[in-house]
């Protein structure tokens, strides 16, 4: 009995439906015939062994299962020669879309415009874009969100069934329809990445197909959009933060904070791709954009020999920039780590307040895992174990409770007697 690689079925979904929906343009019912398709291989693919063209593969069951699901339409609603003239004929034959296909096609790109496209609401845009193109499960998109489940699967229902209603083409949006959808792209990229480096729930801390994948689209809108200094600044952000993952974690699983990071296991080559990046793009831009500024901030943490070496000062300038074109508590959240590298634990505490009065933090773990970090800095072991433990209890990852806990553990021991 063969196995399927890790990952596969998951890199290959948001391909397989976005060759479907190109085809036959029911964004539900596609998504509906490519989960019953993953279903058929995770059962025959190791038994049977995996296919020439497992992508093909995919889609030609898949396609299969929309055909079905097409003519039972057609029968249950007695409209066999209306349906027959909105439906071409040709969607019932062998589909072509298994042929190989050049970067210029990618129906995953496709996709991922289709789903910011300006029909839907920002609130329905990036939901749906997680699910279809990132592949995050309804339930992991409406924890990021801190909404029932039911309340996201309400939410992402309705944005296909407006994609639907509203006749939108599949095809990569012209140059001039780009820049208007181009923020809500970089902002369903920059999310698919954070939930790849740091997921929010489960037994991983990081999920490296998400990362990739995310990664991989935004190359692809710089081919689109090669002068756009914030696609470029994105790009960079990404290749300066996951050229830390080796040293992320350690041999058993757990967390290794940066600070404490073998620093010879991070990626070069990475790190030097993204350095280039975002210099060429502060160079060639007078206003700074929030991707390209935080990109900045990575490439003073990634040059630094260690965290000791880090220029605090001028990540903390960094900060105060970047506050200024897309303030919001998260940013005042890790400015305040800064603030206490540069003027002591008291100052960051004080920041940190501020940032914890926005009530969008309301129950938010970092807060309390970032002041537990300035609290043992400043001395107070008591009340740092308490914010550790607090930190730990809030937060639905595993392998961040894991080093909460250790933390308090060791924070609690160190207490003098």
């Amino acid at each position: 009995m063969s196995t399927v690689p890790e990952g596969l079925l998951r890199d290959l979904a948001p391909q397989v439906l976005g060759a479907l929906v190109r085809r036959f343009g029911d964004f539900d019912a596609a998504e509906d015939a490519v989960q019953e398709a993953l279903l058929d291989a995770a059962l025959q693919w190791p038994r049977e062994g995996l296919p020439d063209n497992p992508r093909g593969w995919l889609i030609r069951v898949a396609h299969r299962r929309m055909t079905d699901h097409l003519r039972s339409e057609i029968a249950r609603r007695r409209r066999e020669e209306s349906e027959g003239t909105r439906i071409p004929r040709e969607a019932f034959l062998a589909p072509a879309a298994d042929a190989p296909r050049g970067p210029a096609s990618d129906d995953t790109l496709t996709l991922l415009f289709l789903c910011c496209h300006p029909a839907l609401s920002p609130g329905a845009q990036v939901p749906l874009t997680l699910r279809a193109v990132g592949g995050l499960t309804t339930a992991e998109i409406a924890r990021a969100y801190l909404v029932p489940e039911a309340t996201m699967t309400k939410r992402i229902t309705r944005a296909k069934q407006r994609i639907k209603a509203s006749g939108i083409g599949f095809r990569t949006p012209p140059a001039a329809e780009l820049a208007g959808r181009l923020a809500s792209v970089l902002q369903v990229l920059y999310l698919i990445f954070n939930e790849g480096y740091a997921s929010t729930a489960g037994p991983e801390l990081q999920r490296v197909d998400l990362t990739t994948e995310a990664i991989r689209l935004t190359r692809a809108v710089r081919r689109l959009r090669p002068g756009d200094t914030e696609v470029a600044g994105l790009l960079a952000l990404m290749l300066l933060t996951d050229a830390r993952r080796p040293a992320r974690t350690a041999p058993d699983g757990s967390l290794v904070p940066m600070a404490e990071q073998d620093r010879t296991r991070w990626d070069r080559a990475s790190i030097e791709e993204g350095v280039a990046l975002v210099s060429e793009a502060l160079a060639g831009t007078e206003r700074f954009g929030p991707y390209q500024l935080q990109a900045a901030i990575a490439a003073v943490h990634d040059e630094a020999a260690g965290d000791e070496e880090t220029d605090w000062r001028q990540i903390l300038g960094l900060y105060g920039l970047l506050r200024a074109v897309a303030d919001g508590p998260v940013v005042m959240l890790n400015q305040a780590v800064a603030e206490a590298k540069v003027h002591g634990p008291a100052a960051g505490l004080a920041l940190l307040d501020r940032a914890a009065a926005d009530p969008r933090l309301a129950g938010n773990h970092r807060v309390d895992a970032v002041r537990a970090h300035l609290l043992e800095e400043s001395g107070d072991a008591a009340a740092a174990r308490a914010s550790y433990l607090t930190a730990a209890q809030r937060t639905t990852s595993l392998p961040e409770r894991r080093y909460l806990l250790a933390r308090a553990e060791r924070v609690g021991a160190a207490r003098p007697s």
